[in-house]
């Protein structure tokens, strides 16, 4: 249902810019339909794959992210747009590595945390390696540049280092430093601060750094209740940047109202419900790891595109799952719903410790009878 809300959703909110840019209505709906059926290919692949499968190819899986992460940043290889290095084009194909190595991370982590057993709680064998494993990956990232991402890898990886069992003192260590590192960070980028000064105060400047929240919330605040019909927002008309990618939950709240966003936002809480029981039912640690870092991975990056549409956190520009268009977002999403299928449909097979019996009650022969006589005086033939 998720998926088919956003074919409509990206029909609906591309079909003005689509036709200003390429002529066609349909172009952003058509790219987004095949991307779809890419995804449930890998959806099936990935369920029909026994998850615990993905420990041998955490590795390759992990070194392809990396290969990719530093691919965009190589002058003449990755393709720059806005200022940012995120993609690899050849033709009309445009991959965003970022995207993969999210679930690259989350199977990589999973493993090894599972690998790693009560290490976790060590601090030169726990924390120290995960933090260097994680400062590479971010670093990455960082230097694309793209924040929002960098914030949900951490929150997701952290999640799962939580889960596996490391201390409170070590967590919060690990938040820490990622805090100090993100003040730094967005300290040396105006673009950035901008966003931190629009959030704070967009009416300050409505016409230059709060152009972008502004229009968001008037997009919001237009639709009420019931919303002014599907298809029918003035929002999309070229006064919401961006609204078939980071602001499509904007221009749903103005043609559907905000029943219509409370009935997509159910829609979200019913999936992570459903994949968090899945969870909860497996034994197998490394198949526990991988639901909770789907989990956490999905419902952290609608909440951060949420949060800043809705101006509760700083607008940071990531794409919300199923609804916004985007190849490498929807493909990669759709493989993780596969590997939660996986888990549903294999964790029953996977090693579960076994029952312990009482030992058997010793018994003693009564010769002249011929039968035999329990401790408790019972008799056997």
């Amino acid at each position: 249902m998720l998926l088919i809300a956003g074919m409509l959703a990206v029909y609906s909110t591309s079909f003005a810019v689509g036709y200003h840019e390429f002529g066609d209505t349909n172009h952003y709906v058509a790219r987004q339909a095949i991307f779809a059926l890419i995804g449930v290919a890998a959806m099936v692949f990935f369920m029909r794959m026994d998850y615990r499968q993905l420990r041998l190819l955490s590795m390759p899986m992990m070194a392809l992210a990396l290969m990719g992460l530093v691919a965009v940043l190589i002058p003449g290889i990755g393709s720059d747009r806005n200022g940012a290095a995120r993609w690899l084009e050849a033709g009309p194909i445009s991959i965003q590595p970022s995207e993969f190595a999210k679930l690259a991370i989350i199977v990589y982590v999973s493993a090894w945390l599972a690998s790693r057993g009560h290490q976790i709680s060590r601090f030169s064998l726990g924390f120290v390696p995960f933090v260097l494993m994680l400062s590479v990956v971010g670093g990455l990232i960082v230097a694309e540049p793209d924040m929002g991402t960098t914030i949900i890898i951490v929150i997701t990886a952290s999640t799962l280092f939580f889960v596996a069992g490391a201390p409170l003192t070590h967590l919060g260590l690990l938040l820490s430093v990622g805090a100090s590192i993100s003040y730094f960070v967005i300290s040396q980028r105006d673009y950035q601060i901008e966003r931190l000064m629009s959030f704070v105060d967009p009416a300050s400047d409505p016409q230059g750094a709060g152009f972008h929240v502004i229009q968001l919330l008037i997009a919001l605040g237009s639709g009420g209740p019931l919303g002014l019909g599907w298809s029918e927002s003035r929002q999309k008309f070229f006064y919401v940047p961006g609204a078939h990618t980071d602001g499509v939950f904007a221009i749903l709240g103005e043609e559907l109202g905000f029943i219509g966003l409370m009935f997509i936002l159910g829609l979200f809480a019913f999936f992570l419900y459903r994949a968090l029981r899945v969870t909860l039912k497996t034994a197998d640690q490394f198949g526990m790891l991988l639901g909770i870092g789907i989990i956490a991975w999905i419902s952290c990056q609608a909440l951060i595109n949420i949060g800043g549409i809705t101006r509760t956190i700083p607008l940071t520009g990531v794409p919300l799952p199923f609804l916004s268009y985007g190849g490498s977002s929807l493909i990669t999403t759709m493989a993780a719903v596969g590997i939660l299928l996986s888990v549903s449909r294999f964790a029953s097979t996977a090693t579960r410790p076994k029952e312990s019996k009482p030992p058997p009650k010793p018994r003693t022969r009564n010769w002249r009878s011929g039968r035999s006589r329990s401790k408790d005086g019972s008799q056997t033939a």
